[in-house]
């Protein structure tokens, strides 16, 4: 050890033995980050990272090895030899970038040590290339003891820099790492050189040693570029890592369209703020947001003018926001307010300005509309005690406010939790209901525009409930599409609805809904063709009816589906038509055998310009590729006689007959045309 310190003491440059220390010791931080970086990418992205460790850790060890070699004084005159010089740089950066590589590959479970002990062993191989290289004009002897133990230091730290970087976790295993690699070197060099004996055979002159000089400040500058080059990539790399992440930080919760926070950073503002609300003396004033007329918005004017009308209507919105204020978008045309109060008049200001925003005239380019909103209002601690409570609570306000036609502002209020009890209890009766034979069936006529013929019936499923009385379908539908009961529903409802049509006297065609669900369900056409064979109905006598959502869902299965159910000889007709996102699209990929025109376009026939040139495009469209179109929704004798001057082929709705048991209706009878 003592000749080690007295060979570094007495036969090195000071000045030059610490640049080669600070060469190694900052290639060392370096090369290991880079390791590091190398170690979490994966691919081709590895690899480059791999070629930069191999670079950056070859040039560490070759300019730390080259300064020390000139910092060495044999006071004797040196030529290096270039081949073996330029040899040992190449060992470096190979040897140590495939070392890395191993330490990297995470497989064996040694692969830390055993990458580390090639590392070392690679630098070894270099120093001693290196010193082959080294021709000085003297005699040289070599002690073995001191040369293999400096082989032995190289492999040993190499190895435990692996272990270090690789496998420990605690926060100063990489400075640990970063000393074992720069230890590898060091000790490898000066115990190597204290190995090495000089007897000279000329002097060193002058001029030789100010060469000297010039050429390690050379060599180490060459380094020190070469390092630097290899940290910039590690730091721009970094830099644009930390602004992607910041991007997908930004975009993870912020709403793409409007900007808005989305759902995720508003609940977390208002969970901050139900904290300090707890902390202090004010409260917190939730608000539910639902567009009325986006939907109408986005069938008659597109979706660019759809997103148009969000964008304009956030930034109303946001325009004024003062400071314990928020607007946030949960998706759709829903949004969300978020106000911290002390005084109702605050809040009541507050929601004024939202109203105002929310009911002003939108130009959209095509169009101005003017949208309006339904606000539902739960406050904190009054309404709810958390905040998921007060987001429910703010939604049943919300949606009572969509019901009411005058007043579209709503305060939360405890009867609202009636209704959802009540919702659940449905939800829960449901699953029972069929077996306890609570639903039962009701048809509504539908006929010739032209002779005011029966053209079929369509099937309209009712629930009476033992203690609800008559619950709306408007309601369970829904509540059996969530729970899941929808598919036993309604194959329920295609075997009623075909047993009593088979049996009755005289053939009329049968319309039967299918639920998204059921159009989903691979088994729809073994049951469509067993409940047929079952009831004796005829193919031809039975339609069902989809709507564009069910096959916008998977288009590709539903279509398949769709045409094996043709293929059992029954109609398909397309339900809504008009309300959804590609109607022309989806009346293109299949051959319906009947167009079903929503109500809503029949609603106002008589008082929409836009309603009616709607109607009459679609009666256009359906005569132009020989699909008869049904109205629904016909109420009024106005409505018939525009949808008959428009050349409408049959109609439905509360004009020609309400919906009623078969019964009711005489179907059962031979007289039923005159009853109905």
């Amino acid at each position: 050890m003592m000749t080690v310190l007295n060979c570094i003491a007495t036969q090195h440059d000071a000045w030059l033995t610490t640049l080669a220390a600070l060469i190694c010791l900052v290639g060392s931080a370096i090369t290991l980050n880079l390791v590091r970086k190398a170690a979490r990418c994966h691919g081709f992205v590895r690899y480059g990272w791999h070629f930069l460790v191999a670079i950056a850790s070859g040039s560490t060890a070759w300019c730390t090895h080259f300064v020390a070699m000139l910092a060495y004084e044999p006071s004797a005159p040196v030529v290096l030899l270039p081949d073996l010089t330029i040899l040992s740089l190449a060992i470096a950066v190979v040897g140590t970038g495939i070392g890395f590589v191993v330490m990297t590959g995470g497989f064996p479970r040694f692969a830390p040590v055993i990458g580390g002990a090639m590392v070392g062993a690679s630098i070894a191989t270099m120093h001693y290339i290196g010193m082959l290289a080294y021709r000085v004009d003297g005699l040289i002897e070599w002690n073995m003891d001191y040369f293999y133990a400096s082989i032995v230091f190289a492999v040993l730290f190499g190895s435990l820099s692996g272990q270090f970087l690789m496998r420990c976790r605690y926060p100063t295993s990489y400075r640990l790492a970063v000393l074992a690699f720069t230890a590898a070197v060091v000790s490898l060099h000066f115990t190597g050189m204290a190995a090495l004996t000089v007897t000279p055979m000329n002097y060193l002159q002058e001029a030789e040693l100010a060469d000297k000089f010039t050429l390690a400040a050379s060599v180490g500058g060459v380094g020190l570029i070469v390092l630097g080059t290899a940290l910039a990539s590690y730091l721009i790399d970094s830099h644009v890592q930390s602004s992607n992440l910041r991007q997908l930080q930004h975009i993870a919760r912020h709403d793409s369209l409007t900007g808005l926070p989305n759902r995720t950073q508003f609940v977390e503002r208002l969970s901050r703020e139900k904290v300090n609300a707890d902390n202090g003396d004010h409260r917190i004033a939730l608000i539910g947001i639902d567009l009325d007329r986006f939907k109408e918005v986005n069938d008659l004017y597109g979706h660019a003018a759809g997103d148009r009308l969000l964008c304009e209507i956030s930034a109303r919105m946001t325009e004024h926001l003062e400071s314990g204020e928020l607007i946030g978008r949960f998706g759709g045309d829903e949004f969300a307010a978020l106000k911290t109060f002390q005084d109702e008049d605050d809040l009541r200001s507050f929601v004024s300005r939202l109203n105002i925003a929310l009911s002003d005239l939108v130009d959209l380019g095509n169009a101005v509309v003017r949208p309006g909103a339904s606000l539902g209002i739960a406050i904190y601690p009054t309404d709810a005690e958390d905040v998921e409570k007060l987001l429910s609570n703010a939604d049943m306000a919300m949606y009572r406010a969509k019901q009411n036609i005058e007043n579209k502002i709503c305060y939360y209020e405890s009867s609202m939790d009636e209704a959802a009890r009540k919702r659940a209890a449905l939800a829960r009766d449901v699953w029972t209901a069929i077996d306890e034979n609570q639903f039962f069936l009701n048809f509504q006529v539908q006929r010739s525009i032209k002779d005011g013929g029966i053209s079929g019936y369509e099937v309209l499923l009712r629930w009476r409930h033992p203690v609800q009385g008559l619950v709306p379908p408007t309601l369970f539908i829904p509540i059996a599409e969530e729970s899941g009961v929808i598919t036993q529903l309604g194959e329920w409802v295609l075997r009623a609805a075909c047993k009593e049509a088979a049996s009755w006297p005289v053939s009329r065609r049968i319309a039967v809904n299918i639920s998204p669900l059921q159009l989903s369900h691979t088994g729809l056409v073994d049951t469509v063709q067993n409940i047929l064979n079952e009831t004796g109905l005829p193919a031809k006598l039975l339609e069902l009816e989809v709507t564009e959502g069910a096959i916008i869902r998977d288009k590709a299965r539903a279509l398949h589906i769709l045409r094996e159910l043709k293929a059992l000889g029954v109609s398909i007709a397309i339900d809504d038509f008009g309300t959804g996102y590609s109607s022309l699209a989806t009346l293109r990929s299949f051959p319906f055998d009947k167009i079903k025109l929503d109500r809503s376009f029949v609603t106002d026939l008589d008082q929409n310009v836009q309603s009616k040139a709607f109607v009459r495009a679609i009666l256009a469209l359906g005569q132009s590729l020989d699909i008869p179109v049904l109205a629904e929704g016909v109420e009024t004798q106005t409505q018939m006689d525009i949808l008959q001057e428009e050349g409408c082929n049959q109609v439905q709705g509360f004009l020609l007959g309400r919906p009623a048991p078969a019964i009711h209706l005489g179907l059962d009878k031979k007289g039923e045309a005159q009853a109905a």
